[in-house]
């Protein structure tokens, strides 16, 4: 019996110890990536500014935008998205998530839809993915996530409006419902864009970030932006918003759920099935040296005198 609970320990142990392995060496690699199957809607809400021809007209706005990976057109190490944003003047708290350029009410401020592809790991975008539609805009840097185990350092971080990559700075860490972020800043000042077709002009930005360190992904987000007309210094949009509460909540919970697996995988695994897998291993092997130093305990029963060599006359 003593053979039997030996090996199986024996087995046990090592079985342990090369699962606590694979999920200390090769589970982070597979695990710690974009997935494919993400399906977000993001929703922000403020105030803006905007010109109307004559002056300034002040008036709550609420933006929503939608971001669907392609599952079929991805691959196990790039993510292809589909993305669609829409900013919609909301005066009376009633606004849906956006209206056609023909709305009745003239709601509608801005809205654009985007095709881009990044590295599931790194989450920098990858412009020369071969799913890529032959007319999607080349980005750089970050696009709609920063990568797993965020560093605390400036990242490269894309702007649509720019069509280059610019920095975020990291500024600190701050809580968020018991959830630890990492705060980056996105300063851009006066650069050069084009605000409409043939308008050229001056676009201004302090965007804040928190950012779930574990998993990269945005938890809260401020903005601060203007657009100037270039040739007299007009301010056509002057706006100030940031993600709602609902989507600050949303997006804490599920930081705090992916974190959690995570962490189960590659931390408590490893750690839990280790020291197990040693103890048993270690156990079988002290069973099996006392067994050996004991001799056979399956060996048969005998007489005495059998074991002496006399003999029964």
């Amino acid at each position: 019996m003593r053979g039997v609970v030996t090996k199986l320990l024996v087995f046990l142990g090592a079985f342990l110890v090369v699962v606590a392995g694979l999920a200390a060496f090769y589970a982070p690699g597979q695990v710690k990536k974009t997935p494919l199957d993400v399906d977000s809607v993001t929703r922000l809400s403020g105030d803006a500014q905007l010109f109307d021809g004559t002056a300034l007209q002040p008036t709550p706005v609420r933006a929503t935008s939608v971001t669907h990976a392609d599952s079929e057109l991805s691959t196990d190490d790039v993510v292809l998205f589909q993305s669609s944003s829409c900013l919609v003047k909301d005066p009376d708290g009633n606004a849906p998530d956006c209206v056609s350029a023909d709305d009745p009410e003239k709601r509608l401020v801005s809205a654009g839809t985007s095709v881009f592809a990044t590295d599931r790991r790194t989450g920098l975008s990858v412009s020369d993915f071969e799913n890529l539609p032959a007319d999607a805009e080349p980005r750089e840097g970050l696009v709609n996530k920063f990568p797993f185990d965020v560093e605390q350092k400036t990242y490269p971080i894309w702007d649509g409006l720019t069509g280059t990559a610019v920095d975020a700075t990291f500024q600190g860490t701050e809580e968020i419902d018991g959830l630890e972020t990492y705060k980056f800043l996105v300063s851009i000042t006066d650069a050069d864009i084009e605000i409409t077709s043939g308008v050229l002009g001056k676009y201004s930005s302090e965007k804040t970030m928190w950012i779930d360190p574990v998993t990269g992904s945005i938890i809260d987000q401020t903005e601060q932006q203007t657009r100037t007309q270039a040739d007299n210094g007009q301010t056509l949009l002057d706006l100030d918003f940031g993600f709602t509460d609902e989507t600050v909540a949303a997006n804490v919970q599920s930081a705090k759920d992916n974190g959690s697996r995570l962490s189960l995988l590659t931390s408590t695994v490893p750690l839990v099935g280790g020291v197990l897998g040693v103890v048993a291993l270690v156990g079988g092997i002290l069973l099996g040296l006392g067994r050996n130093r004991g001799g056979r305990d399956d060996a048969p029963n005998s007489s005495v005198g059998e074991l002496t060599g006399s003999r029964r006359r």
